[in-house]
């Protein structure tokens, strides 16, 4: 982030900012999440993030739209229902039958990262289709977890010795630790001695944290700060202790002419990381919003 940070200090504030109206869709968002990890439904607050960018969207018809797919599957099921043949089912029904796919045209617009957009036109990224999936696996009383493998989300069954992992943006593609190990190889350039935690299962906030720490980097490369700024203050909703958000909202403030909050933020960032690398030049523009 030491980039982005250069960048929103050398900015000139705009005038007459105003702040975003929260609106039903956070709320609705906020008491989501502020119940038990395990309580919460993914769907339903995936598809509130989406709504604040699609505040017509009704979410029940795409809750309805997954149901209507669980039930689709669940007639293509086999009488005996070994995992594999599980994952198989829902691999035809989702790639062949409906054609969803990952989207390597454009990989960065938005609409990958909204679910509502992901059900409508049958393509995302490997976080939004793991979600699709893993709805549809609940749905089907068949356990699976998403695994935040560094740069490619993937799912696997919550089985003891399953010893598979699903690639969503691959069509379902079947993998075992060693196709993950050479996965990892290639993101990174090298080889990767895989570890556990490599492959450590993702709780229900932290798949969702997933979900917008993606949409904010797509803002911030589009240089929407009014929409990074709606999307780090959801971040904050999941972990409001969040070092690197109190920081990045502070800037974004100060980049709106924002000054008190900006300054509360910042100085937040500095107790929370007062040896940080950037330390220096936060401290530095707090002086100048103080006049000092």
């Amino acid at each position: 982030m030491t980039t982005y940070l250069s960048d929103i200090i050398k900015l000139t504030p705009p005038e007459n900012e105003q702040p975003m109206n929260l609106g039903m869709a956070r709320q609705c968002f906020y008491r989501e999440i502020n119940q038990p990890d395990e309580q919460i439904d993914l769907a339903k607050a995936a598809l509130y993030i989406a709504q604040e960018e699609y505040p017509e969207m009704e979410i029940e018809p795409y809750c309805h739209a997954l149901d209507t797919m669980a039930e689709q599957v669940k007639e293509r099921l086999p009488s005996e229902r070994y995992p594999l043949r599980v994952v198989q089912a829902i691999n035809r029904y989702l790639y062949q039958d409906l054609g969803f796919a990952g989207n390597l045209v454009d990989y960065y617009d938005p609409r990958n990262s909204f679910l509502n957009q992901v059900i409508d036109r049958r393509m995302g990224i490997p976080i939004t289709l793991s979600l699709v999936y893993l709805e549809i696996a609940k749905r089907l009383d068949f356990p699976m977890v998403g695994i935040g493998m560094p740069g490619h989300f993937l799912i696997r069954p919550e089985f003891e010795g399953a010893g598979i992992y699903i690639d969503a943006f691959n069509g379902g593609e079947i993998l075992f630790e060693e196709d993950c190990e050479q996965r990892l190889s290639q993101i990174y350039g090298r080889p990767v001695k895989l570890q556990p935690e490599l492959l450590a299962p993702v709780n229900r906030q932290r798949f969702l944290i997933r979900i917008l720490s993606n949409l904010k980097i797509i803002y911030l490369n589009q240089g929407n700060l009014p929409k990074v700024l709606s999307i780090v203050e959801r971040l904050l909703l999941l972990q409001p202790d969040a070092p690197i958000e109190l920081r990045d909202r502070g800037l974004l403030y100060y980049q709106m002419g924002r000054w008190h909050e900006a300054c509360n933020d910042l100085v937040a960032y500095l107790n929370y990381a007062p040896t940080a690398e950037d330390a220096k030049a936060i401290r530095q523009l707090l002086s100048q919003l103080n006049g000092e």
